[in-house]
């Protein structure tokens, strides 16, 4: 349960650290209406989670840590194209939107692949690819390197260095976030610390004794 939290996250490369079970998932899950408040309110822009919560999942994308949460469809292609069909795009351009972000992250080879054949790596950039299809100003990445080897972790680390959205990174890699921008620390349902990523690992550390 989160208590007395009052955040504006403004900047484009945030982390968010914390021990296990202190509310980091809990806190990102609330930035695009996958958890609502029960008190308070939480908005995005002028929309806010409780009324809004279509609208602002077009702008707050969410990469989940197991990707196969949100691989949905059996092939590649068609697994990517999914939220742009529901958007009413077809023909010509949903392939040519679908070809660009396979492109982008490297796996235009991919296209055609029974997506339950893929490695670990490649699902976590296909669902990446699924959420940057659609657009969105933000992603939130909840531990996206949990189940990834160290070669998949730093691709997946190079492509969100390279995003032009802001990114809101869940992550127990402290290394992956040493450039960001802000850094909150999240023990046991509230703020403990936010400030420069230097000071607020130092911070997180003394934390786990």
């Amino acid at each position: 349960m989160l208590r007395d939290i009052s955040l504006e996250l403004n900047e484009q490369r945030i982390a968010i650290i914390g021990l296990n079970g202190s509310g980091k998932s809990t806190l990102v899950r609330l930035l695009n209406a996958l958890v609502l408040p029960t008190a308070g309110e939480v908005r995005v822009g002028d929309l806010v989670t409780t009324r809004d919560a279509k609208r602002i999942r077009r702008q707050v994308g969410f990469v989940f840590q197991n990707p196969e949460n949100q691989i949905v469809m059996p092939l590649v292609a068609d697994d990517i194209a999914f939220g742009l069909k529901n958007l009413g795009l077809r023909g010509a351009e949903l392939g040519e939107r679908v070809d660009e972000i396979l492109a982008r992250l490297g796996v235009a080879h991919l296209r055609h692949r029974e997506s339950y054949t893929l490695s670990g790596g490649e699902k976590q950039l296909i669902a990446l690819a699924s959420v940057l299809v659609m657009d969105p100003s933000t992603i939130v990445f909840d531990e996206p390197t949990t189940m990834l080897d160290l070669r998949n972790r730093r691709r997946l680390q190079q492509q969100i260095d390279r995003l032009d959205q802001r990114a809101i990174v869940v992550t127990h890699d402290l290394d992956m976030t040493a450039d960001y921008e802000r850094t909150i620390v999240i023990d046991n349902g509230t703020i403990a610390f936010d400030g420069v990523p230097a000071d607020a690992i130092a911070f997180y550390q003394e934390l786990c004794g």
